[in-house]
């Protein structure tokens, strides 16, 4: 971006996973891209110097999962109100699931939210591609179109296929396109009026349940079926200890297939349902504190290469009524950066791992040049204060949907500024 201002980083610790970097170093950028790492060219004169000193300086995160309801359902969420949730909690690309409405099946939905994110530039929004017209399950999309309309996978959001068939088919044309294919590892049939994981708390509590073969079906049948196709799939919020076991089995195989966990999964259990909060009515549910457990170790082990926010802002009324009749998702880009901090607190990565799986790891499922500080690499950057302890409240909350268990929860981690294409989108 010819109009970014040349700017200097400088005294922050630089963590670049793709590079292994991880030093006090300063950082030049100019016209959108990184220009030197260190010491700074010969006669560059910033327009402007940030002072890191006791901050970490990493990629922009990616976030593979994000709605942000436009086109469509405004009354929960527009690109512009989550693009400054997005720009406040480091994330400065993130993947827009295609349940819009209309649905992203053609090229015009797609390069209509491309237009609307770039106007507001504060966040890149790359959409998701559907697999079917109208999510239905029944005919494949002009897959090639989308691709040509900038959509990086197609997938499904959370209407999987049902007709095997055609699931086939639609990995076999995906393939041809060199697409990836996210798909959200959930029977339908098995998962049907489900709000809770069927388990020893859901049945105590009279919850409708899913049980963890919802799951494991799903996978199983989209694993021998990218075998079969040879398609890159990608399992979008994975929440069972045997789903992961199903994924790392399958990958020693050969098998083209990644996963990833929301970062909420990793934190939160069956358990938390106790006092019925419709802000932990999820899909796919919260599960056993052995799953929990599971899913990180998967994560530390590399099975799961990336975390995501699975971030589902809603109005306040969706979360009102009975815990079954309420809006399942919660709104998770402000809490990415503390729950994955907590992470690291835990002792379940190192820091360089965690910024891995928020910036190259989902960069590489996308097949995209991002999550990287190398020289000529675009500045999309977070400068955050790993020590910086916050609450979220109401008065402080960016996104439109404030539908988040950790309201009121003291966390640590907070980004200070984020940059995309080395313009400064926010500032604390």
């Amino acid at each position: 971006m010819l109009n970014a201002p040349r700017l200097s980083i400088r005294h922050g610790r630089l963590i670049d996973p793709a590079s292994g970097h991880d030093a006090v170093a300063d950082i030049h950028l100019a016209e959108g891209r990184v220009l030197a790492i260190g010491a700074a060219p010969s006669g560059f004169q910033p327009d402007r110097t940030l002072d890191a000193r006791g901050q970490v300086v990493c990629p922009g995160f990616v976030d593979l999962c994000a709605r942000v309801r436009e086109p469509g359902l405004e009354q929960k969420a527009t690109i512009a109100s989550e693009g400054r949730a997005a720009a406040a909690s480091g994330v400065t690309t993130l993947c827009c699931p295609p349940d819009t409405r209309p649905v992203i099946d053609n090229p015009a939905v797609a390069r209509l939210i491309h237009q609307i994110s770039k106007r507001h530039g504060l966040t890149r929004v790359l959409p998701i591609g559907a697999m079917t017209v109208g999510l239905e399950g029944q005919s494949i999309t002009e897959m090639a179109a989308l691709k040509l309309a900038g959509c990086p996978a197609l997938g499904q959001a959370d209407r999987p296929i049902r007709d095997t068939q055609v699931q086939r088919r639609a990995l076999e044309y995906a393939a041809t396109f060199g697409l990836p294919v996210f798909l959200l590892p959930l029977d339908p049939e098995l998962s049907a009026g489900g709000c809770a994981h069927e388990g020893i708390v859901g049945t105590r509590l009279g919850l409708p349940g899913i049980p963890e073969a919802a799951e494991t079906v799903a996978v199983a049948r989209d694993l021998a079926l990218a075998e079969q196709t040879g398609a890159r799939i990608h399992f979008r919020g994975l929440s069972t200890a045997r789903g992961v076991e199903m994924l790392a089995e399958a990958r020693a195989r050969g098998v083209r297939a990644s996963g990833d966990v929301a970062l909420h999964q990793l934190f939160l259990s069956e358990h938390d349902l106790e006092h019925f909060d419709a802000n932990c009515h999820l899909v796919p549910p919260l599960r056993t504190p052995a799953d929990r457990d599971a899913l990180r170790d998967a994560l530390a082990e590399g099975v799961l290469t990336a975390v995501c926010s699975d971030h589902q802002p809603h109005d306040p009324d969706a979360k009102l009524g009975p815990f079954p009749e309420t809006a399942p998702g919660l709104s998770g880009l402000e809490t990415v950066l503390p729950l994955a901090l907590r992470l690291v607190a835990d002792g379940v990565l190192d820091l360089m791992g965690m910024i891995e799986r928020l910036t190259v790891g989902p960069a590489a499922i996308l097949e995209r040049d991002l999550g990287r500080l190398a020289p000529g690499a675009a500045a999309d950057l977070c400068v955050f204060d790993p020590e910086a302890v916050w609450t979220p409240s109401p008065d402080t909350w960016i996104s439109q949907g404030r539908n988040t268990p950790f309201m009121g929860r003291e966390l640590r981690g907070r980004v200070s500024w984020t940059l995309l294409g080395g313009r400064i989108v926010f500032e604390r």
